[in-house]
């Protein structure tokens, strides 16, 4: 009896011992061991961030950046997989991929609700007020009274909202989609667009009659996050590569990954070819 007990006890042991092993392991060995770096990606398309060519490869700065990291943290292959913006967080929490860069703004209201680790920021948005290039609009004090256009549901409509609440605009028109407020402001029914660099940059492809109007207008926080955001390490309007809360291993690895990006200028010449590269660049971290 006294050896069956022994027995069971060195059993429950073992069982506990193998869940510690389970409990404790390595994102990053298991992302290594798969030889692949999944990434999801909510934006595919949406120049400079990425798209794919004809020949299946993949363009943009957001791609670049990527690649650069799988082979910096060990992994031989990066790929996306395409999904829609609301499934990016569950999915990855889901395991049907690593890691999201995707123009992920690091927040405090992700963290806390979703569950998730940010990386070190890579890349910091901002917003610059927009016109056509012949328009009569030639500095900020010009826009009273004028629409304004930007997207539902972003922090570029909030910034949007604040300027009509102070009444520096008129007026503020909401669109679902990033194209709509420039096909907007090309049809005049819109005086100035506001959104990002980066869509800026994709939009003036094909609109080569565009040009900002005054200084770049940082995001800020919504209120009741507001004392959250400010004892946060990063700047507010950066974008970050989502881990699942269980992989800080792996969010390390590509912080080290990043750190060194930045210090040899790979991170900058990749921005630099893309044409998003500026001073605001070089602060993306509190301290």
């Amino acid at each position: 009896m006294q050896r069956s007990v022994l027995k069971i006890s060195a059993l429950v042991l073992l069982l506990g011992s193998a869940g510690l092993v389970q409990a404790a392991s390595s994102c990053l060995a298991e992302v290594k061991a798969s030889g692949v770096l999944r990434s999801g990606n909510g934006l595919m398309g949406t120049k400079p961030f990425i798209w794919q060519n004809e020949d299946g490869s993949y363009g943009g700065f957001e791609a670049e950046l990527f690649k650069e990291i799988g082979k910096r943290i060990g992994v031989p292959k990066t790929e996306y997989v395409v999904t829609e913006w609301s499934t990016l967080i569950p999915g990855m929490k889901s395991k049907r991929w690593d890691i999201i860069l995707s123009a992920m703004s690091a927040t405090q209201e992700r963290i806390n609700n979703a569950g998730i680790l940010f990386s070190d920021p890579y890349f910091l948005s901002y917003n610059y007020v927009i016109v056509k290039s012949d328009s009569p609009i030639k500095t900020m004090a010009d826009l009273k009274g004028k629409k304004l256009a930007s997207v539902m549901g972003t922090d570029d409509s909030l910034n949007a909202h604040r300027l009509a609440d102070a009444g520096v605009v008129g007026e503020v028109m909401d669109f679902n989609g990033f194209g709509e407020p420039f096909q907007a402001l090309q049809n005049n029914q819109a005086d100035a667009v506001l959104l990002d660099q980066g869509t800026l940059i994709g939009q003036q492809e094909t609109m080569k009659n565009l040009r900002v109007v005054g200084e770049p207008i940082l995001y800020q926080p919504k209120p009741e996050w507001a004392a959250a955001e400010a004892g946060a390490p990063y700047v507010y309007g950066t974008q970050a590569i989502a881990v699942r809360d269980e992989c800080d291993d792996l969010r390390q690895a590509i912080n080290g990954a990043l750190a060194s990006m930045v210090t040899d200028g790979t991170h900058q010449a990749i921005l630099e070819k893309y044409g998003v590269w500026d001073s605001m660049q070089t602060s993306l971290l509190k301290h």
